[in-house]
């Protein structure tokens, strides 16, 4: 099968933000899905359950001793309570301690662990401690001069203070413990007392205050914070930035050209523009601001369509760590970073909410399993920043960065994705990603828990139970067809359901559920040669292979002649489960005759014997 790659033909969706709801919190907002929170979901399959268990295992305990020992990041909240003392790194440097904090509370919210929560405590104490009187705290500032501080907006004081309440929310959820959330309601007051209507202007350098601050609203109700996320989002475009920053300030590459209302393409760093376009989601559901819902709009379709790669992975240069002109999309010097995949998952899970669509679902999951997803070892003990798409075979996942965002965002971001498989709404349940789980769902009105069992994304085959159902129950159970999938079926009870309407690619199956009531969907999941839009010049004449989510690579180590294997029209793609990786993968074999190329799961590449990849292969007719 041929498919055509820039990805998804776009029908711009416009969601009326008239149409206001009541979330779980009683808050108004405009999103048409609530998340069911991932502490209501206990994973169960083969696929992410082991990656889950590494993470506790392994990659937290790395993320621990990266930051206590072998790095001073933890010393700097140290010295910084002392008011004595160098500091160590760069500016940034806290964020990373309050990323892996948030990881922790999140692995102790389904896996309690009392020394992982004593550890969380140890480092809450010390932060608490190097807390200001005024409630500013950052240590950069706090060690290098305090008089400084607020002076320069690229400096990420409000980033810093972003991920320390995105952390603070998440311990308090996990333990009921409120007081890192205090130390951040006490720093984001002290910014108030700056910055806002009438006071100081502030364009942050680094998105990630603005949702963090939505989040903030969230779990304490007061409106003020909600409404200084907006006056932040307000202050973009207006030649505030480059009044306050030393050195030159790139409107592009801060997202500051225009009022945020007014973009019409993504521009500059690529997660900076991720966490800026997922504050303006937020405060766009909590707002009802249809302005920036078609300013959202406008900026998928250009994401999407024009600037993003096969693996869901997004920004091509390395000069600004994000974006040049449409279509340039080169493979050996793809930037990728991790954290903006990850940050993909973020903004396209905020967009399905508000819309219902399952487009934003399929990007999701494709940077979910490709672009995210190989930003982490399969041991769970090294990481990648960039994530390229071809290698000449230097180029390898290491145990830390000095830039380490990816590492504790990944952290973070893991034993969270539960969030993401399913939504609530008035009539319906819906099934985003397909991952073994037993999941209890509290609607208002019914409670029920419904058991998911797969082998995805290995094959297409998904079942579900409905257990713990009292009654009968009116509602729609809306199933996402994924783009790839061209063929599937539907079973309830034994029974092939016919005729299933399909609306923004969900099958939508409206009928009153009892318990014990059994769906089976069964998706077709062939092998997909994929031709990419003919304006990427990078990739003229060559093919690249797809399964399902997952996009697949050759690597050298697999294929010895690898410089001159090709693919050609009359192959034949054979799956096979390989144990050979940890945790086994399906790899596929395109075999023609005595040749033969053998491809694995792109997320799974530099696990084995260094050499070269590409994901892209030169095709012969």
């Amino acid at each position: 099968m041929n498919k055509y790659f820039l990805l998804f033909l776009s029908v711009t969706l416009i969601v009326s933000c008239s149409s206001i709801h009541k979330n779980d919190k009683g808050i108004s907002t405009s999103k048409v899905i609530g998340q069911i929170d991932f502490s209501n979901v206990q994973l169960t399959d083969n696929f992410w359950s082991p990656r889950l268990r590494n993470h506790a295992s392994t990659t937290l305990p790395v993320c621990i001793d990266q930051i206590e020992n072998k790095t001073g990041r933890i010393r700097n909240f140290e010295n910084a309570a002392k008011g004595t003392g160098e500091h160590s790194g760069i500016f940034y440097d806290d964020s990373d301690v309050y990323k892996a904090l948030e990881g922790m509370a999140y692995s102790l919210i389904n896996n309690p662990d009392p020394e992982l929560e004593k550890k969380c405590d140890d480092w809450i104490a010390k932060i608490a401690a190097s807390q200001q009187p005024d409630g500013y705290i950052n240590t950069f500032y706090t060690l290098t001069g305090i008089d400084n501080r607020w002076t320069n907006m690229d400096k990420h004081e409000m980033y810093c203070a972003g991920h320390m309440i995105e952390a603070a929310i998440a311990y308090y959820k996990a333990t009921g413990k409120r007081t890192l959330l205090d130390v951040s309601i006490h720093m984001a007051n002290h910014m108030m007392d700056l910055f806002g209507p009438g006071k100081r202007h502030w364009v942050p350098g680094h998105e990630e205050i603005e949702l963090a601050l939505v989040k903030l609203y969230e779990v304490t109700g007061e409106g003020k914070y909600l409404d200084f996320a907006y006056w932040l989002l307000e202050e973009r475009g207006h030649g505030h930035g480059s009044k306050g920053s030393e050195g030159t300030w790139n409107p592009l590459y801060y997202q500051d050209v225009v009022p945020v209302r007014d973009l019409e393409e993504i521009t500059g760093h690529a997660v900076r523009a991720m966490y800026l376009f997922c504050g303006m989601a937020d405060v766009a559901a909590l707002k009802g601001d249809d302005g920036y819902i078609e300013a959202l709009n406008r900026l998928w379709d250009d994401v999407v369509l024009r600037k993003m790669y096969i693996t869901g992975g997004i920004g091509s240069s390395r000069q600004n760590e994000g974006f040049t002109e449409p279509y340039d999309l080169p493979n050996y010097e793809a930037y990728c970073e991790t954290c903006a995949s990850v940050g993909m998952v973020f903004w396209n899970s905020r967009m399905h909410q508000l819309t219902g669509d399952a487009k934003y679902i399929d990007v999701m999951e494709r940077s979910m399993y490709n672009g995210a997803l190989a930003g982490i070892s399969l041991n769970g003990d090294r990481f990648f920043y960039v994530n390229p798409l071809a290698s000449h075979g230097n180029h390898h996942r290491r145990e830390w960065y000095g830039t380490a965002c990816c590492p504790s965002q990944i952290s973070r971001f893991l034993p969270s994705i539960g969030n993401y498989i399913y939504g609530v709404s008035d009539k319906a349940i819906w099934v985003n990603l397909f991952i073994g789980n037993k999941t209890e769902i509290n609607t208002g009105k019914e409670k029920f828990t419904i058991r998911q069992e797969t082998d995805y994304p290995w094959n297409g085959t998904v079942k579900f139970s409905i257990e713990s159902l009292n009654k009968t129950m009116k509602k729609e159970f809306r199933l996402r067809i994924p783009g790839w999938c061209d063929k599937f079926t539907v079973t309830i009870n034994g029974e092939t359901i016919e005729n299933i309407p399909l609306e923004k690619g969900f099958a939508v199956i409206d009928r009153k559920w009892k318990n014990s009531d059994k769906l089976v969907l069964t998706m077709d999941m062939p092998v997909e040669v994929i031709t990419a839009d003919p304006r990427v010049k990078e990739n003229t004449g060559k093919r690249a292979i797809q399964r399902g989510p997952l996009v697949y690579c050759m690597e050298e180590t697999d294929n010895p002649s690898f410089d001159s294997l090709f693919l050609s029209p009359d192959m034949e793609f054979t799956p096979n489960f390989n144990e050979s990786l940890p945790q086994g993968v399906v790899t596929i074999s395109a075999g023609k005759g005595n040749d033969s190329i053998l491809f694995v799961p792109y997320y799974a590449w530099d696990n084995r014997e260094a050499g070269q990849m590409k994901v892209w292969v030169n095709y012969k007719k």
